[in-house]
């Protein structure tokens, strides 16, 4: 146990003393009507504001959320709300959930639930409409595009994602698609490489790419499933000895073998850091991406007075080589900010071949693909829901397409969405464009601007000259992006995974990897 010094109790004393007669001050003179409850949680909003973006404070009426944060699971329709000039269209039905089978479907504008007019309205307060009690039935009216209105009565449901929003067998290479870590994840894991064992796969890809984490429990056993049992896999150390716990494999592993790559990227955290660092230290799997996000801290729950409850960092995480994938330090910022870990503060440690790892940087990969950011036209498009609306354009006109991995943006296809998009309101500004303006004001600034105005001048008509060919210029990025959109409308987040697989340079590097076994065990090689 910590001890504490009786100067940290007279600290904590005076200074709630203070707190509490600035609040009385506050609730009874200030000059306009506050609200006492709302003063108090701006206070511990600030407080913990002050900690990392981790530990947080859930009042009575947000059990709900933190639940849902927790298990991955609430009462709904099942399907996510996207807002566009106030009005109200369902983004991404799950599917075989209740929105689905009621025959809802994505880019059906909403107009009324219960009766309520829905326009105008924020995404909490959709939210609140959407969601309760599992069993209770809902209202829905929508508008679709060449339909019009559509009225549904559903039944809501408890509604639990998957873990694995995909398992299968690609290019003879078993594949898993791992989203969050709620209860099961290890079991369907589990059952996807047994069923990849059944069918004489040999070779492997976990992708942890995008996922967040969640339960630890749930990251141990996953990383069980490939390795034997009694491996350490994390170590949690905090203030007090109940936080200084060791975590190791309990169950026989399924695959201990098979040539494996993990898939990792700046939105793999937590719990996916957990089994990607471990599966490295451990030598049992190649690392392929980029960086992950750095996130090793743990929270614990603790339960407070009236049903309210807070979640706290209590420790910090170490995978098996020793070293913490914690990437900042919220006990150093500079403006608020957190700052990264010093270069000289980083420690190098080995792997069980005796690799070379560091700390202080999340997981870095073994091979590291650099990823193309999307283009200032795509991402205006993206921003501006266009791609979004053609989707919803083109599943009004068609009924069905083919499979996903057959499906395909043909050039007339491509050439229809370039027409679409021309009256619509896109507007962006290019690196090179804001390039430019900088230089100009630059060379204002140095008295130089009169002698090069005409050089200025040329050079930003030739840049309009050449984003009115941007369309074509970045045509094969577009099209990917049309299939994605155009795909989950048929075939839901499966066939969205599907379609993307021929331009996945990480899963290209996979498979090179995953080609020749010698090649495999270079990279698991001091």
């Amino acid at each position: 146990m910590v001890a504490f010094k009786a100067s940290d109790y007279f600290e904590i004393s005076k200074n709630l003393s203070i707190f509490a007669d600035v609040y009385k001050e506050v609730n009874t003179t200030y000059v306009d009507e506050v609200k006492p409850g709302k003063l108090i949680r701006a206070a511990i909003d600030g407080m913990l504001k002050s900690l990392d973006p981790y530990t947080d404070f859930y009042s009575e009426a947000q059990a709900e959320d933190y639940r849902y944060q927790v298990t991955g699971t609430y009462s709904g329709i099942g399907a996510s709300t996207r807002r566009i000039d106030g009005r109200i269209f369902i983004d991404s039905p799950l599917e075989g959930k209740p929105c689905q089978k009621a025959g809802l479907r994505a880019g059906d504008e909403i107009i009324a639930i219960d009766g309520v007019l829905v326009k105008g309205k924020s995404k909490s307060e959709i939210h609140d409409l959407l969601t309760g009690q599992s069993g209770t039935t809902i209202s829905v009216e929508v508008d679709r595009l060449s339909v019009g209105r559509i009225k549904k009565d559903i039944i809501r449901e408890n509604i639990t994602p998957k873990n694995v929003a995909y398992a299968g067998v690609i290019d003879n290479i078993g594949y898993v698609k791992l989203v969050s870590f709620t209860p099961n994840a290890g079991k369907q894991v589990r059952d996807a490489v047994l069923e990849f064992k059944n069918q004489e796969v040999k070779k492997l890809v976990l992708d942890l790419r995008n996922n967040g984490g969640g339960l630890l429990n749930e990251a141990i056993n996953i990383v069980n499933i490939f390795v034997p049992r009694g491996e350490l896999i994390v170590e949690t150390r905090g203030k007090f000895p109940e936080d200084n716990r060791s975590f190791k494999t309990m169950n026989t592993p399924i695959d201990i073998e098979t040539p494996m790559v993990v898939l990792i990227n700046g939105n793999s955290a937590s719990a996916s850091e957990i089994v990607a660092g471990a599966l490295q230290d451990l030598d049992r799997a190649v690392l392929v991406g980029r960086n992950s996000f750095g996130k090793g801290l743990v929270q614990t729950t603790k339960g407070l007075s009236y049903n309210t409850s807070m979640k706290i960092t209590t420790s910090k995480y170490y995978i098996p080589s020793g070293r913490l994938i914690q990437r900042l330090d919220y006990s150093n910022k500079k403006e608020g900010k957190a700052l990264a870990v010093a270069d000289s503060a980083k420690r190098i440690f080995k792997t069980r071949n005796g690799r070379t790892v560091i700390d202080g940087e999340g997981i870095q990969p073994d091979v590291e693909i650099k990823s193309a950011a999307f283009s200032e036209l795509s991402q205006s498009l993206i921003k501006n829901h266009l791609l979004f609306n053609y989707a919803t354009r083109y599943r009004s006109r068609h009924d069905s397409i083919v499979s996903p991995l057959k499906f395909d943006v043909s050039d007339s296809l491509y050439a229809d969405f370039c027409v679409f998009i021309q009256d619509k309101d896109y507007d962006y500004v290019t690196r090179t464009e804001n390039d430019i303006e900088q230089l100009e004001s630059q060379a204002k600034e140095d008295k130089y601007y009169d002698l090069l105005s005409s050089e200025f001048d040329e050079l930003k008509s030739t840049m309009e000259n050449i984003k009115k060919n941007d369309t074509e210029n970045h045509k094969l990025e577009l099209k990917e992006l049309l299939e994605r959109e155009i795909i989950s409308r048929y075939h839901y987040q499966r066939g969205e995974i599907e379609v993307q697989f021929d331009d996945d340079m990480d899963w290209t590097k996979s498979k090179e990897i995953l080609s020749d076994f010698t090649t495999y065990n270079q990279y698991l090689t001091p």
